[in-house]
């Protein structure tokens, strides 16, 4: 077996700290984007008043145009051609934006072009923090010569790149960054508690871990893990827009400000549920995959170990969740709910699963 590159294992660990510290930089830059929200809005709303302005008085020279043209008989008067659209109180067939509604449309693209630029900052943060946090994850991997996720520590360290690293992609798509301060807080916890709460030395896997099985099973597993984490953020956010908007049919206020730049809490639970959808298939297949590999390592596919069980509790809770969204019209709150009671679950079993019940998956690796 090869040895262990210590000296690289030891910039592992340096460039971990470094991007845990990129991580907690963006979270507070992302904290600030949300607490200057009002400043924000305020610059959104005069730039839709301005385009509402300059549709007005476009609005008006066609109209002016219009009946130069019915007086000199080119074209006929309105009852002949039929009404032109109704303008509003701004002349044009579009509306003013409301004060207090919501400045992002339902497919995540914000209304106006301004930049926010300390949410930009955040970004390009947490870009860099996903850069040295794969330097970090590959290199612990190579100096130990195997995949880099062989105990709590390297689990925790791992999912958190791949949170990150969907977060961003997403972005490329989807204006998200009203997620930015969750996913980042979420990233910043996990470093927390793979260097404090499971701080495992660089070493050679344990020899049930030595299979192929492990490159399938593992990554799919933290995959999936990275999007119900996602959804998860979506969930929580769902539940205050809807409380937001609950109280705003009523006549109350549209406080916290900040929400106005989140989606709808429809446009939330809509997107929740197709990434759940995806987060399921993947969890499904870490379900399958990893009888199969309990079957080649101890000789059953399926065994009541607590690890085994818990993973099982995590696919009906998400499987019901899908259910209970598509056929029985468990939408709202209730889904956001089953959503998060899913997310926990799989907390549960990464963390006192793992550590404190015994069994055949017992491989925190935490030193005792």
């Amino acid at each position: 077996m090869p040895s262990i590159n210590l000296q690289l294992a030891s910039y592992s660990d340096l460039f971990m700290l470094i991007a845990a510290l990129v991580y907690a930089a963006a979270f507070i830059v992302f904290a600030i984007d949300l607490s200057t929200s009002s400043r924000t809005i305020r610059t959104l709303e005069a730039e839709l008043a301005a385009e509402n302005a300059a549709g007005a008085e476009t609005g008006a020279q066609a109209e002016a145009r219009r009946e130069q043209l019915v007086g000199a008989g080119v074209v006929g008067s309105e009852q002949e051609t039929g009404p032109t659209a109704a303008p509003d109180s701004h002349g044009t067939g579009t509306s003013a934006p409301v004060r207090g509604a919501d400045l992002v449309d339902d497919d995540m693209a914000y209304l106006g072009t301004t930049r926010r630029p300390a949410a930009n900052v955040a970004v390009a943060l947490t870009v860099i923090g996903m850069l040295l946090h794969a330097f970090a994850v590959i290199a612990r991997g190579v100096a130990a010569h195997r995949v880099p996720w062989g105990n709590m520590y390297e689990f925790c360290t791992t999912g958190a790149l791949l949170v990150a690293a969907v977060y961003l992609l997403f972005l490329i798509r989807k204006d998200i960054r009203f997620l930015g301060t969750f996913v980042t807080g979420l990233v910043v916890i996990m470093m927390a508690a793979a260097t404090m709460g499971f701080p495992t030395p660089i070493a050679h896997l344990q020899p049930a871990l030595q299979s192929p099985w492990i490159v399938i099973h593992v990554s799919i597993a933290v995959l999936s893990s990275a999007l119900f984490t996602l959804t998860f953020s979506m969930s929580v956010l769902q539940l205050l827009q809807h409380r937001r908007e609950a109280r705003m049919r009523v006549g109350g206020d549209s406080r916290p400000a900040f929400m106005r730049l989140v989606p709808s809490a429809l446009s939330l639970e809509n997107w929740s549920y197709r990434i759940n959808a995806v987060g399921f298939v993947m969890w499904t297949f870490t379900l399958i995959a990893g009888a199969i590999w309990a079957e080649a390592a101890w000789g059953r596919y399926w065994g009541w170990d607590t690890k085994e069980v818990w993973t099982f509790v995590i696919w009906v809770v998400y499987a019901g969740y899908l259910h209970a969204r598509a056929t029985r019209g468990w939408t709202g709150d209730r889904a956001a709910w089953l959503s998060i009671i899913g997310f926990a679950c799989l907390v549960f079993n990464f963390t006192i699963v793992n550590t404190y019940f015994p069994g055949l998956h017992s491989y925190a690796g935490i030193p005792e």
